[in-house]
């Protein structure tokens, strides 16, 4: 095994540590909007375990699957955001006419 496959594997176990922590934050949040963070934290640290394993197994197309994911995970992450906010997925503003 060589020095960079070990930086790597070390760098990756890292990153599932602070994914942990934050799956604990998802599920402990105060309030709902600290979950949202936290599953939108263990999404983005998922993009980055999915491009390690990619480089460590010498696929270099994970890097493409890792953006995809990143892409959905900011899209859902507003979604919800917007659903909490306005109730509705379809609606562009509220009551007073502003957005």
């Amino acid at each position: 095994m060589s020095a960079t496959t070990t930086v790597l594997a070390g760098t990756t176990a890292a990153v599932m540590v602070v994914m942990a922590m934050a799956l604990a934050r998802a599920i402990l949040g105060p309030t709902v909007y600290d979950r949202i963070l936290a599953v939108n934290m263990f999404g983005t640290k998922t993009v980055l375990i999915i491009a390690l394993v990619g480089f460590l197994a010498g696929r270099p197309d994970f890097l493409d699957i890792s953006l995809l994911y990143a892409l959905i995970n900011f899209i859902g992450t507003i979604a919800v955001l917007k659903f909490l906010r306005y109730g509705d997925l379809g609606r562009a503003s509220d009551e007073e006419g502003e957005v």
